[in-house]
């Protein structure tokens, strides 16, 4: 949707096809490079929460956040 929009609108500013398959080029390897970097972050950020120590536990309840030892929020 968004490489359609924008081939659009470069064919109606410059009325070359050229310039809309370059752009359209050029923004699809844009928006795979984005992909990648945002999978290469979450597989990042997984091994980095499965690193924490076993004893050390987050808590998150009713807009509460605690971070301790064994540490738990009772409502």
């Amino acid at each position: 949707m968004v490489l359609c929009t924008n081939a659009m609108t470069v064919y109606f500013v410059t009325n070359s096809i050229r310039q809309v398959i370059v752009a359209t080029l050029a923004g699809w390897l844009l928006l795979q490079v984005a992909y990648f970097a945002s999978v290469l972050f979450l597989i990042w950020r997984s091994s980095c929460v499965r690193e924490m120590p076993k004893g050390l536990s987050i808590s998150v309840n009713a807009g509460q956040f605690a971070i301790g030892r064994n540490s738990i929020i009772k409502e």
